[in-house]
């Protein structure tokens, strides 16, 4: 076995912080420090279940929306964030964060560009025309790096751009420097 194949082993399980491209490669991630998931009602839709800080009087920073199609990518975001001490709203596509975003109550928005139904673009584009929500601070990221994509969604109106892999410390002190609370 070569050095490569022992490097992208499915069956062993990785224990670090990173973005999984290989299906069954990295464990589900249920505890040991998981962010607590505050329950919905039964028929709740992914994005009416929040991620909420283990104390609430600690919640500093406001409430997020993560809106990405990918699961892996929602759920780490939301235990980043939650450490940070921010409330999270989940949706896994656009048009159903753009209602989570029409319903109010979130201070800014985590939006993946490449995405079914509706992309990342159409999406910011509609906030931004929102008379009430356009102003709704709005950081894109995704896996899309190349300057095309950062220009147009820097030209559609929003805040930042980062790209996956990210640095979670670069995201949280971004986010921090937009709500202006860093």
């Amino acid at each position: 076995m070569s050095a490569v194949d022992a490097a992208v082993n499915p069956e062993k399980a990785c224990r670090c912080l990173t973005l999984p491209h290989v299906t069954g490669r990295f464990p589900r991630v249920d505890g040991g420090g998981a962010a607590p998931v505050q329950a919905g009602p039964p028929n709740a839709l992914p994005s009416e279940v929040a991620a909420v800080p283990d104390d609430p009087a600690q919640s500093r920073g406001g409430r997020i929306l993560v809106v990405d199609d990918e699961p892996h990518i929602r759920r780490v975001l939301s235990s980043i964030l939650v450490r940070e001490g921010f409330e999270v709203e989940l949706a896994s596509d656009g048009p159903e964060g753009l209602d989570a975003v029409m319903r109010g109550a979130i201070d800014l928005v985590i939006l993946d560009l490449m995405m079914p139904s509706a992309n990342g673009l159409e999406i910011l584009a509609k906030i931004r025309t929102h008379p009430d929500r356009g102003d709704t601070p709005v950081i894109i990221l995704t896996a899309k790096g190349q300057d095309t994509d950062r220009d147009a969604a820097l030209a559609g109106g929003a805040d930042d751009f980062l790209t996956k892999p990210f640095s979670p410390k670069k995201l949280i002190a971004r986010i921090h420097e937009i709500l202006g609370d860093g």
